[in-house]
């Protein structure tokens, strides 16, 4: 999967462009390329910046770099979301053409809030600010270049948007840039600590994340081009997955724990019963965190002790099948989950198996960051 489009390159060769045949020559496009939609009234405003983010990922990052200065409004602000099938009500839509700037993700994730936005009203958009565009994998609050390039994005606006506060916005992104170089070098040493770690994923919300820390992604492309595009994996993919982790061959699986399904049901019943550890990360960013740098510091140490659990679980491990030994026609069926009696998995709630077509839920599970 590739990290971001090629959007980048063209962005810088637009803007300089733009220089020399003039702005009005610059039009069109999409979230990745637009530059981002400032309003430029001629009245100073003043107050705090009235700021509404898509999602509290996003959020988070405006309420650091803005301090007392904004005034920072989150529309999905709970785990319990699907943000991929957010439908947004009218008292959404009515913020939003309300703020005086608003914070997108991009990347097709919340096009339902681009689509709001009011003319004329300035907009951040991460995906514009690193190149990513409409299939590349959209959870960018996960990549340390995306964090960066967003904050540094939300402190022109601010100082756009309020001159007079433009020192205060500047120091807050040095003090912001000071704790995101903690993390930076915390993630190097993670990566020497762990050469060669592998890493299986119910769905791909901690691509970047994991790209950041040095591992490598074993899952199956087949069964993650499918739960990408919201579809069900073929039979073979998810038999595929399930050997590699009853095979030990990754070290830790990632369950995203807004997207349960049968399935991942099924990935996290087979990690238990072969002491593969589970790390829970969920999409938007839990109650219990304050800031998006924070976060991905507590998931970095969900990780550390989860690589320590597999290292740990090496000695006396015991390989167990998938159920589908001897057995030409496939997988296991997802509807009947195994369950987990070992302590690399203590945090994984036991999945039920469903009754009358319903599909079980992540409910219980410890949020990540707790």
């Amino acid at each position: 999967m590739k990290r971001f489009g090629w959007q980048t390159k063209a962005t810088a060769l637009l803007g300089s462009l733009c220089l020399v045949f003039g702005l009005a020559a610059c039009g069109g496009g999409n979230d990745s390329q637009q530059p981002s939609k400032t309003n430029n009234s001629s009245k100073q405003a003043t107050g705090p910046i009235n700021v509404v983010a898509s999602i509290n990922q996003w959020g988070s990052l405006a309420k650091e770099i803005g301090g007392s200065d904004v005034e920072v409004t989150s529309i999905v602000n709970t785990v319990s979301v699907d943000a991929h099938d957010f439908e947004p009500q009218t008292t959404d839509m009515a913020k939003l053409q309300s703020a005086e700037i608003v914070v997108v993700n991009g990347a097709g994730y919340d096009n339902w809030a681009s689509k709001s936005t009011a003319k004329g009203t300035t907009s951040v958009s991460a995906a514009t600010a690193v190149g990513a565009s409409t299939g590349d994998n959209p959870h960018l609050w996960f990549s340390k270049e995306a964090r960066k390039a967003t904050a540094t994005e939300l402190e022109d606006a601010f100082a756009k948007a309020r001159p007079a506060k433009a020192k205060q916005f500047q120091a807050r992104l040095k003090t912001w840039k000071a704790n995101e170089s903690k993390l930076e070098d915390a993630m190097k040493a993670f990566e020497q600590k762990h050469k060669d770690a592998t890493y299986g994923a119910t769905e791909p919300v901690a691509y970047y994340l994991m790209d950041d820390l040095g591992f490598t992604d074993k899952t199956p492309k087949g069964y993650t081009q499918a739960v990408s595009s919201e579809g069900e994996p073929a039979p073979s993919d998810l038999q595929k997955f399930q050997h590699l982790i009853s095979g030990r061959d990754v070290n830790l699986l990632i369950n995203n724990t807004q997207e349960a399904s049968n399935t991942t049901n099924l990935l996290t019943g087979t990690a238990g019963r072969t002491e593969v550890p589970v790390v829970d990360i969920s999409e938007q960013m839990p109650q219990s965190q304050t800031t998006l740098t924070g976060w991905i510091t507590a998931l970095m140490k969900s990780i550390d002790k989860a690589m320590a659990d597999f290292k740990a679980s090496e000695a006396d491990h015991e390989k167990v099948g998938t159920g589908d030994e001897g057995d030409s026609g496939g997988t296991q069926q997802p509807s009947q989950p195994a369950k987990s009696g070992n302590g690399a998995n203590s945090n994984q709630q036991t999945p039920a198996a469903p009754g009358n077509g319903s599909v079980p839920s992540n409910e219980g599970q410890t949020d990540p960051g707790k």
